[in-house]
């Protein structure tokens, strides 16, 4: 049996940008790079301090996804209350 799978289909007309995606993930990346420990945690006042109020209005739409790329890539880890943030081992070792 086969499942049939959705797939988002982008109007050719319109185009995705993924830059400020891109631009709030390299944000992340570099403070876990400034703080570069395994299992490195980054509070709520860390993201609120160091990401949010650095945002423009794109990037602050493009923050969620951004965070969801990063857990799905393994670099980092969400914890419970949504804003803890954790430093897996592959996102050191890919620092």
């Amino acid at each position: 049996m086969r499942k049939n799978k959705r797939k988002s289909v982008i109007p050719k007309d319109k185009k995705i940008d993924f830059t400020p995606m891109n631009e709030v993930k390299k944000m992340f990346k570099d403070w876990f790079r400034r703080n570069k420990n395994v299992t490195q945690i980054m509070t709520k006042e860390d993201v609120v301090r160091n990401i949010l109020t650095k945002l423009d209005a794109k990037q602050n739409d493009a923050l969620e996804d951004a965070m969801n790329k990063l857990k799905k890539e393994g670099f980092m880890e969400v914890k419970e209350d949504g804003l803890t943030l954790v430093l897996t081992k592959l996102g050191a070792d890919s620092l």
